[in-house]
């Protein structure tokens, strides 16, 4: 069996450690920092041999050269010219094998050019979607279009509802309180937001999330829905559920 644990970085990153039950070898994604992923292995007494990477950014790359130095791990991310210590360059389409569970890639560029996310079809399902989708939010366009973010979005939100969305960041609270203001009178994403407040007070991760329930409460995921476009139409455009998520990111930038 796999299970995932997180382990906390710098102030609201999560690196997930991925084991399975049959042998002390682990992965991990996006290892910002190696030291949090080094007191983890040497406490429970495991070896790392996997890493993943979704995109080059360093709060999510920082960790691989002390990490490829202690453990000789195989790397694997997207085929980008900003990270040089990668075995394997994987694009759309592209398999990988992890710990005994097929991963396919999907690109999602948007917040990056170079963004992939890792999909395990399964019982349940995993998606390893980095800084594209977040639980009630998405990143930031550092790099891609709003067309290309919606995009990506529309494909992570075409999985089946029960895949678990290990997202990178504890950014829960934050994008629920933006998706307040964009859906005034969703009383799904209310219970949801109280549900995350009292994890949050017991320390507790907000994530995973899933896509179910993401497409019920993500403001990015709903940008055809009559009552977000009647709310972000106060901000912008919404002729069109393109229009209506760029109007949405600019609104959520300056929120």
């Amino acid at each position: 069996m796999l299970s995932v644990t997180p382990i906390p970085a710098f102030s609201d990153n999560y690196i997930w450690l991925l084991r399975q039950d049959t042998t002390t070898d682990v992965a991990v994604v996006d290892p910002g920092d190696a030291g949090p992923v080094i007191e983890y292995l040497e406490r429970e007494g495991l070896g790392l041999s996997t890493i993943l990477i979704t995109h080059h950014h360093l709060d999510h790359t920082g960790g691989i050269p002390e990490l490829a130095k202690r453990y000789s791990p195989r790397i694997i991310g997207p085929d980008s010219p900003n990270i040089e210590a990668l075995d394997e360059r994987l694009g759309d389409g592209d398999e990988c094998r992890v710990l005994g569970r097929r991963f396919s890639v999907m690109t999602v560029p948007g917040h990056t050019l170079d963004h992939i996310a890792f999909f395990a079809d399964g019982t349940p399902p995993l998606l390893f979607c980095g800084d594209t989708l977040f639980s009630a939010g998405c990143g930031r366009l550092f790099e891609g279009s709003p067309e290309q973010m919606h995009d990506s979005l529309s494909r992570l939100a075409a999985l089946p509802d029960n895949t678990l969305v290990f997202a990178a960041h504890e950014y829960t609270l934050a994008n629920l309180r933006f998706a307040q203001a964009a859906e005034p009178n969703n009383t799904i994403r209310d219970a949801y937001l109280r549900d995350c407040q009292r994890a949050r007070e017991l320390e507790r991760p907000t994530l995973p999330s899933t896509i179910g329930r993401e497409r019920q409460i993500n403001p990015f995921l709903r940008a055809d829905d009559a009552d977000v476009k009647t709310t972000a139409a106060a901000q912008g455009p919404t002729d069109s559920p393109l229009a209506t998520f760029t109007t949405l990111r600019a609104w959520k930038d300056n929120f």
